[in-house]
């Protein structure tokens, strides 16, 4: 289990940035429809819901991406719960995941939840109505030590040119290995050498039109 923690600063008072990466959690235009955009439409949710969906992450954060599931799984009308698996190597503290997440009032009913869950254990075992699980540690070490397949990826670390460790080739192809053939994966970043990656880890990639000013994302598909 992580021993580290967030160390943040905040931008307009309301945006949480990492000092350790220089990066913020989220789009400083609109995070919400960010994570809509990438996360989301990048694998082709909410079209791809059935009972039993798994979505992986790397670096939970906020929990934004959780929230922004979890409502849209809600709104499917999907009656199992979804089953979610993030890995956070410096989790925030409930106040600071609070504050951050009261940017977006929509989700107010799920964040509430999310928060007092995280106050009470940060692996989320209290959080009810969705089956989600935070391993806290560096998920270069992590990842290979738990056995699941994903049906979709949600890439989220930090700037690969900040945070380059959450991009390697050897965690990029624990990914692959932790995907079901014809899962997906989606990331907001193009660099060139995380899509090699995930090339070399057995994905299809693609390169598509990103959120606001970021001119270009990446999706992936595992190969069958």
């Amino acid at each position: 289990m992580s021993d580290q923690h967030a160390n943040l600063e905040w931008r307009d008072g309301a945006i949480p940035v990492s000092t350790r990466f220089d990066d913020p959690y989220f789009s400083l235009e609109n995070g919400l429809a960010e994570t809509t955009h990438v996360f989301l439409a990048g694998n082709d949710l909410p079209n791809r819901f059935t009972p039993g969906f798994h979505i992986a992450e790397l670096g939970f954060g906020t929990g934004l991406n959780l929230l922004t599931t979890w409502a849209a799984w809600d709104a499917a009308d999907m009656t199992a719960p979804l089953r979610f698996t993030s890995f956070e190597g410096f989790p925030m503290s409930a106040a600071e995941m609070a504050r951050a997440l009261s940017a977006f009032p929509s989700l107010a009913t799920y964040s509430q939840r999310l928060v007092e869950a995280w106050a009470q254990d940060k692996t989320l075992t209290t959080l009810e109505g969705i089956k989600a699980r935070v391993i806290l540690g560096d998920a270069r070490k992590m990842l290979g030590q738990h056995d699941f397949a994903a049906d979709a990826w949600y890439l989220d670390g930090f700037s690969p040119a900040k945070n380059p460790e959450l991009w390697d080739a050897d965690l990029l192809q624990e990914v692959g290995r932790h995907t079901k053939a014809t899962g997906t994966a989606a990331t907001y970043t193009a660099a060139g050498f995380v899509r090699r990656n995930l090339q070399d880890a057995g994905f299809e990639v693609t390169r598509v039109p990103g959120y606001g000013r970021k001119r270009h994302m990446t999706i992936a598909q595992k190969l069958p």
